[in-house]
């Protein structure tokens, strides 16, 4: 009786705590106490500074805090220098950017003290794949929050305006600089009347918080929209198209950033379509925006032909081209080599490149690791892939230092994360999803923050109540919410490679929509890359792709130092070993098990690890409100059931090859595969 009593009042507490939707992100720092702000200029930025100060003061009431626009040179771009009652900078931004972070440490309660903070990219942009309907390609949260169907489709509401300002808010709290605004699977309508001036309404809501618009372009537009007969570069009138079109834009948006462009992948128009080079097309539009300090960021995102190793075509298409670039060009590259898969080795171009300014690009949205359903925290999958050692200049020669200026001599510096945002009430669809738009900021401003450091700051600032006059306070809070909550969202990337593909495994999804497992899907007359027997190439003998020297090659693309490393099974990390090595059933592995019994115990691990948040999340029900805590509840209950069909799925196939039984103290599949297949097949 004693317990249900006990069961009863946790309940009680936890639905008497406030509830709420998850719309204010990050941001809910409660009522604020009284201060003085002192400021040497006078802005729409500045404003907004004072203001966020003002309402989220936690310091000692009455203090005068002083923010000084006066040059440093310890000061780089828009950082600025912190101190208990001052805040310094060189720019307006620079004044806002220290107001959150010193907002951010009173809510965490970390020490403000001197401190030196400047920003590890000069850019730091979302990539939106929002299309003109409204719909959003790997969106998992509900429609655009910038485009709209219908006949009101380029009006402009109150409501617009309310949800963009909210958004310019939320990025400059952890320093992101710009928004490309639409897919890079572009429609060439995006730079006609109406959608232009649309975008100069969304520029002039983004401008005081620091953002910066952006636009994705069809390359074909000169003759899609144009009335032009081509779209070669090499064409004197589509230059002039061009530099016209640059011209209106700027005219409309004085601060706009540039184009995005995806040419000559997937099906995109391209330079390649008149006989030129990448270069040729990217210094065509490089030259257009560059009289209004406009730069091009061209996606290295290309495979044309199924006939070489998909992971190699991107090195194989630009290295030739390095140097050849206009300096305000920068090469957009996914930070591994096939296509934002759970676990992928880097880029090898991030270590090749010596001659053209190079950036990451990070997939937020979760298109491969669980959409809009699995609580995935990718901080640890970027703090890895950051930390990678290219030996681009010796040992010690991160992604990080090399793309951030730090290393390698850049005139700009950047990194893209493809947004997971849109209209449901919580922005990201999955309350633990905002993490990923937060963590994504939090290390484009500083790439040397741990996961465990963002965890701990998304956690605190969005769940820990904020005012205690509103909210029942608990003692325990940092004990027996704060520390499970944050190891399971450590965990978490890592469950989700035991269950989904581990030991190095890729791209073994269902057909299209990249969430369920397909490792089977093959059907006739596709592009044999887009299949999953592809890259696990499944045997008799074994298992995994072949990259070294006697398979595709793929690891000659990498310096020495790494191709050396991962062409050695001995050496090559086993969070890798499938991607690079076609192994027998029977290898063995450092845990002394063979091949096949790995592959099991990690797909039952990655399942367990499921069911074990599931416990973790029920039992801080009384320190979440309910909305919050049944909307993350639901999501983990359905993460499950995906994680055992993963499983069942994956080693009943695979069974099919290697012949060999599944240990016995694992748990047995629950599902048969002839069932999953037809259903599979039934869904495409």
């Amino acid at each position: 009786m004693r317990f249900i009593h006990s069961v009863l009042f946790l309940g009680f507490i936890s639905m008497h705590l406030f509830a709420e939707n998850g719309h204010q992100l990050w941001l809910r720092s409660g009522s604020g106490k009284s201060i003085n702000v002192v400021c040497n200029k006078k802005s729409s930025t500045l404003n907004i500074a004072e203001e966020e100060l003002k309402s989220g003061w936690k310091g000692q009431a009455g203090k005068n805090i002083y923010l000084i626009i006066k040059r440093d040179d310890l000061i780089k771009g828009d950082g600025f220098i912190l101190s208990d009652n001052k805040i310094q900078a060189n720019t307006d931004l620079g004044i806002l950017y220290g107001v959150y972070e010193l907002l951010r440490r009173q809510n965490v309660g970390d020490d403000i003290k001197f401190d030196v903070c400047n920003p590890a990219y000069e850019y730091r942009v979302l990539n939106h794949w929002d299309n003109l309907d409204g719909t959003i390609e790997r969106g998992y949260a509900g429609n655009s929050i910038f485009w709209r169907d219908g006949e009101d489709a380029f009006v402009v509401k109150e409501e617009d305006k309310v949800l963009w300002q909210e958004y310019a808010r939320a990025n400059a709290s952890i320093g992101i600089n710009g928004t490309v605004l639409n897919n890079v699977n572009a429609s060439p309508e995006m730079l006609t009347h109406n959608v232009l001036n649309r975008v100069k309404a969304i520029a002039d809501i983004l401008r005081p918080y620091g953002i910066k618009t952006y636009l994705s372009i069809k390359f074909s537009s000169p003759s899609m929209i144009g009335g032009l007969e081509t779209s070669d570069p090499f064409d004197s009138k589509v230059n002039e198209w061009w530099n016209e079109k640059a011209k209106e834009i700027y005219q409309l948006i004085p601060d706009f950033g540039g184009f995005l462009v995806k040419a000559n992948s997937e099906g995109q128009p391209g330079p390649q379509d008149y006989g030129r080079t990448h270069a040729d097309g990217a210094n065509m539009l490089a030259d257009a925006v560059k009289p209004y300090g406009g730069v091009i960021m061209w996606r290295a995102f290309v495979y044309q032909t199924s006939e070489e190793d998909r992971a190699k075509q991107a090195y194989n298409e630009f290295m030739p081209l390095d140097g050849q670039f206009r300096d305000n060009v920068i090469i957009q590259v996914k930070n591994g080599p096939i296509d934002f898969q759970p676990r992928e080795p880097f880029s090898p171009l991030f270590g090749a490149m010596k001659s053209s300014s190079i950036m990451p690009e990070i997939q937020i949205t979760q298109e491969y690791l669980g959409q809009g359903i699995h609580l995935v925290f990718l901080a640890p999958m970027w703090e890895e892939f950051l930390k990678s050692d290219t030996y681009r200049k010796g040992k010690g020669s991160t992604i990080a230092n090399c793309t951030d200026g730090s290393l390698i001599t850049q005139k700009y510096t950047a990194i893209a994360g493809v947004s997971n945002i849109g209209l449901d009430a919580n922005w990201c669809g999955h309350l633990f999803a905002q993490a990923n738009w937060y963590a994504f900021g939090r290390l484009a401003w500083n790439n040397s923050l741990t996961s465990e450091q963002i965890a701990n700051e998304w956690l605190i600032q969005t769940f820990k109540n904020t005012d205690q006059k509103s909210a029942i306070f608990n003692p325990d809070w940092e004990l027996n919410f704060l520390k499970p909550i944050k190891q399971m969202m450590l965990d978490s990337r890592e469950a989700a490679v035991n269950y989904m593909m581990p030991l190095g495994l890729h791209h073994i999804f269902a057909a299209e929509e990249h969430y369920g497992p397909g490792p089977w899907w093959a059907p006739k007359g596709i592009r044999k890359d887009w299949t999953p027997p592809y890259y696990h190439q499944a045997d008799s003998v074994g298992i995994g792709f072949n990259r070294t020297a006697t398979g595709s090659n793929g690891v000659c693309q990498y310096s020495e130092n790494v191709s050396l490393l991962f062409s050695n099974t001995i050496t090559c990390p086993e969070m890798y070993l499938l991607w690079f090595h076609h192994l027998s059933w029977t290898y063995k592995m450092k845990s002394g098990r063979t091949l096949w019994d790995e592959l099991c115990y990690r797909y039952d691990s990655g399942v367990k690890q499921v069911r074990h948040f599931q416990t973790v999340w029920d039992k801080v029900q009384p320190y979440v409100d309910f909305q919050r805590f049944f909307h993350v509840q639901r999501k983990l209950r359905e993460q499950s059931r995906n994680a055992q069909l993963w499983k069942d799925a994956c080693l009943l196939y695979f069974q099919q090859y290697s012949h060999l039984p599944i240990p016995y103290d694992i748990e047995r599949p629950v599902h048969e595969l002839d069932v999953i297949i037809k259903e599979d097949l039934e869904r495409h």
